[in-house]
């Protein structure tokens, strides 16, 4: 026992360093969802209030139209009171879920199949997982409803013997759904599934199922009117395949072409299209070079050099997906279930694959290789000693050399190269603002890259019922937010604004005598150009 918690402390240790080493500074910059999360967190702690003046909103929050759950933002206020509203700050329940998550797996595996050798295999698989990894290092919801799933899951199994678990285990579905969209969905699934996979137990505890159901359904109560309204209906059509008008014109058409006959119309029905969407995004996240060579395509979750699991994984992750199949009992029957239901969100999606919607399959692939990496230890170790030690050699070496390649380019390459997809620059045109604006009536800063006011409000911590006062903001038929200004910040139309004006340009805007300074990104390319004009 004291050899276990000795081994599982330096893996704890070990996903710790890996997830808090310099957080504020890789990836280099925060993202805009990042600044909106820590902004609103900030707004709530100082006010009650969110940056459209909202009054502890419970549903959603609105940011920048694209109505946020609540979870995150939730979470982060006790971290900004205590550490101030800095990068760190809001990146960290998200490096500590991490850290959670790789605890976590230890004791779901000790629990499911009463081996505390696989589970710290596990948790060592998950503590340097690149998957994992960039989950933490960036203030990303799903990641944090990932925990809250991943605990729900855990405490259901532990309610078995002790029935009110399973109420605390319900209150962890209800966390989740309020912290990310594809968790409201994935919640009443992994319910549903649970109940009948352990349903014996479940009878038996039927009063306290009662009791967690009720109770949950009162805390969902909030999000009714959201779920109901427009925006949220907006949402969905935004980034949902069952909306696209592409398919229905694509399924008419064939059926025109086939002369509109009964049979044209039930095999090129949209729906049957849309079946086959589904199942193609579906079966998108266990691709093999989105899992092994590439990773997600979006850079803010992948370098784009390592899949979501090191290739050295895939031998071990077949041997263990093989010894769980052969093991025809609940425990795999949870893990497989898990796998398959996880993706089920985010293939409703137009973006697949996508790490970022299906954090929540953590920790499954890396529970298979923990099983894999297991089963390969009972196999070498009865082999002759110099056998036995070339073998534990080579892997050692081959899982090193993955992780190695995988650390290097995330802290020498990554930074430089993708420094523009944390939008990097805006924090040190900020701050050059700063330096400048005493002398100046406006500041008109370029929208070139997006959403630039967010990053005035978070840096200068700027009150957001004073920031309500003065702004002038419009809202779209999407629902979405534009800033337009506030005080004497200009985002748009700085032809209908008088006096003497800093501009803030993207590259190219100044001729030397005009240009004051500019703010470079880690390639060295210019990003902002401030001067006058």
């Amino acid at each position: 026992m004291k050899r276990t918690i000795l081994i599982l402390t330096v893996i704890i240790f070990i996903a710790s360093f890996l997830r808090l080493y310099k957080l504020d500074q890789n990836p280099p910059s925060l993202y805009w969802d990042e600044a909106s999360l820590g902004y609103n967190a900030f707004a709530t702690a100082t006010t009650g209030h969110d940056e459209h003046g909202e009054y502890l909103p419970l549903a959603r929050f609105i940011a920048f139209g694209d109505y946020k759950p609540p979870g995150y933002i939730y979470t982060l206020v006790p971290y900004i009171k205590i550490l101030g509203l800095t990068e760190f700050a809001v990146r960290l329940p998200s490096a500590l879920s991490g850290i959670a998550l790789v605890l976590l797996t230890f004791f779901l595996v000790k629990e499911l199949f009463k081996n505390e050798q696989v589970g710290l295999i596990a948790a060592f698989v998950m503590a340097i997982s690149p998957w994992s990894i960039q989950l933490s290092r960036a203030a990303f919801e799903a990641h944090l409803a990932a925990l809250f799933h991943m605990l729900a899951i855990y405490l259901f199994l532990r309610a078995r013997k002790r029935n009110w678990l399973f109420l605390v285990s319900f209150i962890m579905f209800v966390l989740s759904f309020y912290t990310f969209n594809a968790n409201r969905i994935l919640a009443p699934l992994f319910i549903v599934f649970l109940s009948l996979l352990f349903f014996k137990e479940v009878k038996q505890a039927w009063k306290w199922m009662v009791v967690s159901v009720v109770i949950s359904a009162i805390l969902l109560i909030p999000s009714v009117n959201y779920l109901q309204s427009r925006e949220s209906r907006l949402r969905f059509q935004e980034v949902s395949i069952f909306t696209s008008l592409e398919t229905v014109e694509k399924a008419n058409q064939r059926i025109e072409q086939a002369g509109n006959t009964l049979l044209a119309k039930i095999i090129y029905n949209r729906r049957v299209y849309f079946a086959r969407d589904f199942l193609m995004h579906y079966f998108d996240h266990f691709e093999g070079v989105y899992l092994f060579v590439h990773g997600d395509q979006n850079p803010r979750l992948s370098i784009q050099d390592v899949g979501e699991l090191y290739i050295a994984e895939l031998p071990f992750l077949i041997i263990g997906l093989f010894f769980l199949l052969i093991r025809p009992n609940k425990s795999a029957a949870l893990i497989f279930g898990w796998l398959l239901l996880a993706p089920i969100p985010a293939a409703t999606a137009r973006e697949t694959p996508h790490m970022l919607r299906t954090a929540s399959m953590l920790p499954t692939l890396q529970i298979m290789v923990g099983f894999g990496l297991w089963q390969f230890w009972l196999f070498i170790r009865k082999k002759p000693q110099l056998l036995k030690a070339f073998g534990i050699l080579f892997v050692s070496l081959l899982y090193f050399g993955n992780f190695y390649y995988y650390q290097h380019n995330f802290w020498i390459h990554y930074p430089q190269n993708y420094s523009g997809e944390w939008q990097y620059g805006y924090k040190q045109m900020v701050e050059q603002v700063n330096m400048q604006e005493a002398n100046y009536d406006h500041v008109y800063v370029t929208p070139l890259y997006g959403r630039p006011y967010i990053y005035f409000l978070f840096y200068n911590r700027i009150n957001p019922l004073d920031y309500v006062a003065i702004r002038q903001a419009e809202r779209d038929w999407y629902g979405l937010w534009y800033v337009n200004g506030f005080g004497k910040y200009i985002f748009n139309n700085e032809s209908e604004f008088l006096g003497r004006i800093l501009y803030v340009e993207g590259r190219g805007a100044f001729n030397e005598t005009q240009k004051i300074t500019e703010v470079n990104n880690l390639a060295g390319d210019t990003v902002f150009e401030i001067g006058e004009k």
